[in-house]
Parts: structure tokens; sequence; C-alpha cells
């Protein structure tokens, strides 16, 4: 953006804009800075205790500073006098703090562009409308054991639905479709793929979005992986090519290739799998995420994630599937990933396989709902959070192409949640043992 932004405020009747830095949880910090002060800022930086959000930071620690990209500007469409401005963050001696999420993405990217290739990903964000306490689906109505693309429910949500694609739309993303998804009150809208790192800036200001809108209708969304234990949960597809760095190559086209997929395609799912119980770290990363993956069936007959790693055709029981000619969809991620360590990681994981030839292994075809596959033949994913963060500790793919600095911190931070997790005494525990 060549102009300065006091200027591109004053052009599109901009007040106020919010410098956002995503933290190590996913969480969206931000500072709202009014129109007169944003070109101080874009130069300064907003300034931040680090200690205040999820970073491995003290409150002895200096303050980090949010640098604005200027160029990734979106206009709220729903409050035009606001514009969203993604930040990276720098300490005030002007190093870049490494365990930034963002900053981890670019790092990867880069890594990517010096090996020759670009890197283009979308995303299936699904989400749950609740009433305006959290406690219940908003839609008394929506009650359907199988309510995967309901008609009706879906159009009892329309104003709702039909704001935020309006707004995709609005901002050029591509938006081309809406449903109502396998759980009672639960919707995807899909937008088209781009650059990875344009998709994770738009993955954080999509579940921003949504939640504002449901907001100003009355409810609340959550992105959470598992709210209700009999319903399916929230997953976060991922679906990823590699081209060529000029982008107009796809080099996961292969029309010769099994299912279309060139070698390199095949190698870079290679290293998905090869570092797939390290991944789950990253792509589900709460305690809930695992009452999503390795569940029991829900309500609608299946839970739609996956349990083994593997990979497939069309085939939606597995942690990757080759839905079409030149990409690949990949299942495991939750709605509670981060938007852009989910990338950063998928990507470090598959330079790893296209570096080193990784064999995928034979294609799996069954049903892993009612025809698992034979013991031995494909490892299960974690049982639980802490099993994921123990495979990351000892992940050596990850750790390499992530930065160290950024595994310490992540495993530093998500190891106290476990343990604040394991010291609560739940209802069941209570209902279970007091007797004993």
């Amino acid at each position: 953006m060549t102009s300065l932004l006091s200027s591109v405020a004053h052009e599109k009747n901009i007040r106020y804009f919010l410098i956002s830095f995503t933290d190590l949880f996913g969480v969206q910090r931000a500072k709202l800075v009014p129109a007169a002060s944003i070109d101080t800022m874009t130069v300064n930086g907003a300034g931040f205790a680090g200690f205040a959000a999820w970073l491995d930071m003290s409150p002895a620690d200096p303050d980090i500073l949010a640098m604005p990209d200027v160029d990734s500007l979106i206009q709220l469409p729903w409050q035009p006098e606001i514009g969203w401005l993604p930040a990276d963050l720098y300490g005030v001696d002007g190093k870049a703090i490494s365990q930034t999420p963002r900053l981890v993405l670019k790092q990867v990217l880069k890594q990517a562009e010096e090996l020759g290739y670009r890197v283009k990903t979308g995303v299936e964000c699904e989400y749950i409308l609740l009433s305006a306490d959290g406690e219940r689906i908003s839609d008394s109505r929506d009650r359907q054991s199988k309510p995967c693309y309901d008609q009706q429910a879906l159009m009892r949500r329309y104003d709702v639905i039909r704001e935020i694609c309006d707004a995709m739309l609005e901002l050029g993303w591509g938006a081309y479709q809406n449903d109502h998804e396998d759980a009672n009150g639960q919707f995807e809208m899909n937008w088209t793929y781009a650059d990875a790192l344009v998709t994770a800036d738009r993955h954080a200001f999509f579940k921003y979005m949504v939640k504002s809108i449901a907001e100003n209708h009355g409810m609340r969304a959550t992105f959470m992986p598992k709210p209700f234990p009999q319903l399916t949960g929230n997953g976060c597809h991922i679906h990823l090519s590699v081209w060529d760095t000029a982008g107009t190559t796809n080099l996961f086209h292969d029309p010769e290739g099994a299912l279309g997929l060139s070698p390199l395609g095949y190698q870079f799912i290679g290293g998905v799998l090869h570092s797939a119980e390290a991944l789950c770290a990253i792509t589900n990363p709460t305690v809930n995420s695992y009452k999503r993956i390795n569940a029991p069936v829900t309500s609608s007959g299946a839970t739609w994630s996956p349990s083994t790693i593997s990979y497939s055709g069309n085939n939606r029981t597995h942690t990757i599937r080759i839905p079409d000619t030149g990409r690949f969809e990949f299942r495991l991620p939750d709605g509670a990933t981060n938007p852009y360590l989910l990338p950063a990681a998928l990507i470090a994981a598959g330079l790893d396989g296209m570096t080193n030839k990784r064999d995928p292994g034979q294609r799996s075809d069954n049903n892993s709902y009612t025809d698992p596959l034979p013991a031995g033949t494909a490892k299960q994913l974690p049982m639980n959070l802490l099993d994921a963060l123990r495979c990351l500790q000892k992940d050596t793919v990850l750790s390499a192409r992530l930065g160290a600095p950024f595994i310490s911190a992540y495993l530093k931070l998500k190891q106290q949640t476990w343990n604040e997790y394991s010291a609560h005494l739940s209802a069941w525990e209570l209902e279970e043992t007091l007797d004993c």
C-alpha cells in the first residue's frame, strides 16, 4: 500500500484501526487506534505487555511491538468505520519475536520459496451458533439426528449466514457456498483458496467476523472442537497445493499420477503422515480437541473425524483425503487450531517429505468407521493433549523448520494448560469414585 494509512482512512471513511496479533493459543489481541495516529503506529508499532497474552514471557520482560501489515488491511463490512490490520511482533530492540505465530508461518513460507515452491491453501471453518449465554443451540427446532444440509434449518439462520457471506463477497474472497453441517446448529462457509499467508489472515479475520456478526444477532458462535458430546465436532479442514514460485503451475497436478497427484504431492503427504502425531499438538491444540478425534459414534451416525494416520482417495474417514487432482485435504485439524500455526506446521512437515522423498505407503480405501484397518497397518492418533505434546517434544522435523524457540514456548504454555486441566476435579470423578 503506497499511500499513508491516514490517507487510506480518509478515502474509505475509516475512523479507527484494530492493530491485531494472534498469540500462541489463537487468541486475537488488539489495540484500537484512531486514524489520526495510525501513521505513527505504522512506523513505531503498537505496544503490548507480552505476558498479558499467551506468549512465553514474564511481567519483567520489556514491551513488545505489534507492527501492522499495511498491505493486508481489511475494512470491516459490518462496521466500515473500522479497519483490521494483522500484525507481527517485534521487541523494542527491533528483533523479531520468534514465537509469533504469523512470523512462524512466514519463516516456513520463506523455506518453501528457497526450494522453489509457493504454497496455496484453503480452509473449511465449521462453527456452531449458540444462544447468547452459550448454553444451548440457538435454534430450538434444529433437532434432527441427521441435520447435515437441512434446508429449513439453514434458512432459519439466513440473516446471519447472508450477512457473513455478503461480507466475504464484498471483501473479494470469492465466497461460493454455505451449508448446514452435520451437528445441530452447525454451519460451514467456503471461500476460494489463495496463497497460504493470505488464507491465514482471512481465517483469523473470519473467526472474528463470525463471532461479531453472531453477537449482533443475539447469538454466540463457537469454533470449539466438541461442545456437545453427542454431536459432530467443529473441524477445520485445510486443502493444500504446491506451485512454482510464479504461482502459475500446480506442481501437485499430474494427469498421469494416481488420483491426479504428482510424485511430489505424494512425498508431501508422506511427510505429513511421518509427523502426524506431533502435528496433533498444533492442529488439535486443546484438551477438548481429543473428544472430537477418536470419538464414539455421534447421533448422526459418524464423527466425520479421523482416528488413524492414513490417507485415501475421495474418502472422508481418513486423516488425508485426495478429493480431486492437484491437491489434498487434511481432515485432522479442528476449530481451535491457530490460523497461522496450522499451515506453518503442515507445510513444515510437507517440506520435509519432499526434501527427503518420503513414501506415504499404500493408500487405504476402507471405511475407517465400519471396517478399520488391521492392527499395525496404520498408527492411531494421540488419545489426549498430553500424548500429542510428548510427540511434538520428540519430533525433530517440526522443531527444525518451525524453530526451537517457538517449540519451546508452545510446549511450555500447553503443558501448563494440561497441568491445570489435570488439577481440575470433574463431576464424573466425584460420581464414579467418591464411594471408593
